[in-house]
């Protein structure tokens, strides 16, 4: 590699300065109960074979009539899996394990409050409860075949419940995540032309009652003013018979859906066998900028992925106590809490509060008292455990065989943490690398046939077959030490769709960066680009960087803010770190980092700012040296937990932070804006509010 310090690139390349970790090996053990140990799989699913490589994952699924066209690719990039088939999502994720597994759990919920039994719902008591609501969603509200329906909730079992009635009705689902405000619901609704919204009354975080029905009332007005008219929302209490909202219900628009159930009792619905082609669900991303994307999920291709990615990546066995502490209201809780687990017959545990409730200890502790054998987070999870209690992990006796971590990069000092105090040195990591838009994992290692690297998403997963472009589509490839754009080469099952109701954004969001000719039948015109930074290694395993807008151009050097903040995380006493840009006059941008301590630190402030900079400087070069480096309290984050970067590169450019009350912790900001500003000498320079709206978008 070149010297650190002198390396130039150009403005179509990302600068990479990531030191090659060292290799982890899977267990004798693991490798002997492993799903998939077939060495030649990546052969399989070569390209040379695609794309009925992917019909063994269809395989996995009961289908009412079989596909004639694997992959219909006569209009890309609106690809069409395993066309001509019939199915429906939630007789394959109930009705046909009822025969022999109608006793087992499919479903454990664990209440916040710790005081609160996990609560075990079977598959018989599942296939009941949908029924139930299904024949209530069809024959109460009206809802049919391809109708849209909004459904904003938290944590609970009546979420997937909600979820799978639906989907056995062939109705379409958009589910909100629950931390969302009442106006990002309500601009879903009118979108997706729902009529019938699906909440409820609340829920425990932090050991209180959140009021949720409020959100309702907030939504359904902004639907109307978007021209959207909701006539029905249907309220699932927290505790059947007790409203512990204090926002009343309104007459002849609101009902309690235990109560509308009592009329349900025993109602059995025949699934509707729906298109493979036909969508599942809409899933909305969140940028800070611009109209949020309803992302469209087909039925066929999407459950087909996600059940045969379960298998094969998460090494699901129907035997296993599963445990996915996302949320279901992201794609990570759609794809791997409900459909592909329950695809497969497994058990999968739903907690409803924060991992650090009431201490760093609690996730632990549920491990041991359900034996959790598989155990998936997000490194925004694993830094918060890892800050509040490193060793807590030893103080229980839990074993996973394999653990996860999805939704950014994860820095290789957490990984070392992960691996050796939660997973006791004995777990196998995978490190999947993904999106909304795709539906299931892209690279991961595979947990039997590959070595684990620290911070390293792995190579692209069987079918996968990722290509890191530069801004002109010239290929960079593996080994070159130059990052740039990760695009996806061919189409998979879990693809999206489209963009519910907006194909032409689709088509230039996602696929005409790349596309060698818009007038091209052949699928191999039309690589998706994926909007993140990458490095190839030469042993083929990729490095992400982050959303490529979150890039800081530092004198003509494209610096990576995870590369950064992976740099900070190696100082001892830091536990959370958050690097934005700051315009300057010279340079262009130069990075700006916020870094929160590990409880109980005593080393002095500017110590510690020292040691940062000199990490920074060792691990990447003089030229990612920070403007500052401020100590935090505490980072602002969203309700699940992600750092908003956005407010702290707004606070850093004097510019106004926005709305900042839907955030976890609002009262972090005025304190971070008093530390900065109240600096002896702050520079003149501004930002413009494109640079703050751009930076951080996809939080």
């Amino acid at each position: 590699m070149a010297d650190r310090n002198t390396t130039e690139v150009s403005e179509a390349q990302i600068a990479a300065h990531w030191k090659e970790e060292e290799y982890y090996y899977p267990s004798a053990k693991f490798i002997s109960q492993a799903n998939l140990v077939d060495a030649d799989i990546d052969k399989k699913f070569g390209l040379d074979n695609f794309p009925e490589s992917f019909k063994g994952y269809a395989d996995l699924l009961d289908w009412y009539k079989y596909w004639h066209t694997t992959l219909d690719s006569s209009n890309p990039p609106f690809w069409k899996w395993f066309a001509g088939g019939q199915l429906n999502v939630s007789h394959n994720c109930i009705d046909r394990h009822l025969d022999k597994n109608k006793g087992k759990a499919a479903i454990i919920f664990v209440p916040e409050l710790e005081e609160e039994q996990p609560v075990a719902v079977t598959y018989q008591e599942l296939y009941v409860r949908v029924n139930e609501t299904a024949a209530l969603l069809r024959d109460y509200a009206g809802l049919k075949k391809g109708d849209r329906v909004t459904i904003h909730m938290p944590m609970t079992p009546e979420l997937p419940v909600t979820m799978l009635a639906c989907a056995r009705l062939g109705v379409i689902h958009s589910v909100v995540f629950g931390g969302f405000s009442g106006m990002a619901c309500g601009d879903r609704i009118a979108d997706s032309g729902s009529r019938v919204l699906i909440t409820s009354d609340g829920y425990y975080r932090n050991g209180q009652i959140q009021n949720h029905k409020e959100k309702a009332d907030i939504a359904v007005k902004r639907a109307k003013e978007l021209g959207a008219q909701v006539d029905k929302v249907l309220v699932w209490r927290r505790h059947p018979g007790k409203y512990i909202s204090s926002t009343p219900m309104v007459n002849g628009r609101d009902y309690f859906m235990d109560e509308l159930l009592k009329d349900y009792r025993g109602k059995r619905v025949a699934p509707v066998p729906v298109a493979a082609e036909d969508p599942l669900f809409l899933m909305y991303t969140s940028g800070t900028t611009g109209k949020p994307k309803g992302i469209q999920h087909s039925t066929g291709g999407y459950l087909a992925y996600v059940a045969g990615t379960s298998k094969n990546i998460l090494d699901i066995h129907p035997e296993d106590i599963y445990w996915c502490m996302a949320d279901i209201g992201w794609i990570t809780g759609h794809s791997y809490i409900v459909y592909g687990p329950l695809a497969l017959g497994t058990t999968s545990v739903i907690y409803e509060g924060v991992p650090t409730y009431p201490d760093a200890g609690r996730p632990w502790r549920i491990a041991q008292q359900l034996d959790v054998n598989i155990f998936h987070t997000a490194p925004t999870s694993i830094r918060q455990l890892r800050k509040l209690g490193p060793e807590e992990p030893r103080k229980y006796d839990y074993h996973f065989k394999l653990m996860v971590t999805v939704g950014e990069p994860i820095e290789p000092d957490v990984w070392r943490w992960y691996y050796n105090e939660v997973g006791k040195k004995e777990a196998v990591i995978v490190d999947t690398w993904w999106q909304t838009e795709n539906g299931g994992f892209l690279c991961s290692t595979k947990p039997a046939l590959n070595p684990m690297k620290p911070g390293s998403a792995g190579p692209g997963v069987p079918g996968i077959h990722p290509v890191i472009y530069d801004e002109n589509g010239d290929e960079l490839p593996p080994g070159t030490q130059k990052a740039g754009n990760i695009c996806i080469r061919n189409p998979w099952p879990g693809i999206m769709q489209t963009i519910w109701g907006d194909p032409d954004r689709f088509v230039a969001t996602y696929y005409a960066k790349y596309c060698k000719n818009r007038q091209s039948k052949n699928w191999r015109d039309w690589p998706y680009f994926a909007g993140d930074g990458a490095l190839y290694a030469a042993d083929g395993y990729i490095r992400i960087l982050g959303r490529v807008d979150d890039v800081i151009n530092v004198a003509g050097h494209r610096l990576g803010t995870k590369e950064l903040e992976s740099a900070c995380l190696t100082v001892p006493e830091v536990a959370e770190a958050a690097v934005v840009p700051v315009v300057d006059q010279i340079k262009g941008r130069i990075p700006e980092v916020y870094i929160a301590l590990k409880p109980g630190v005593s080393l002095d402030h500017g110590e510690v700012q020292k040691k940062v900079v000199s990490a920074i400087e060792d691990i990447i070069g003089k030229i990612a040296r920070p403007s500052h480096v401020w100590v935090a309290e505490d980072m602002p984050k969203t309700r699940s937990g992600k750092i908003m970067r956005r407010v702290l590169a707004a606070v850093s450019n004097n510019m106004d932070v926005g709305d900042v009350t839907t955030l976890a912790n609002p009262d972090i900001v005025e304190h971070i804006k008093i530390m900065v500003q109240s600096r002896a000498k702050r520079e003149a320079s501004t930002g413009t509010p494109e640079d703050i709206k751009r930076f951080g978008q996809n939080e």
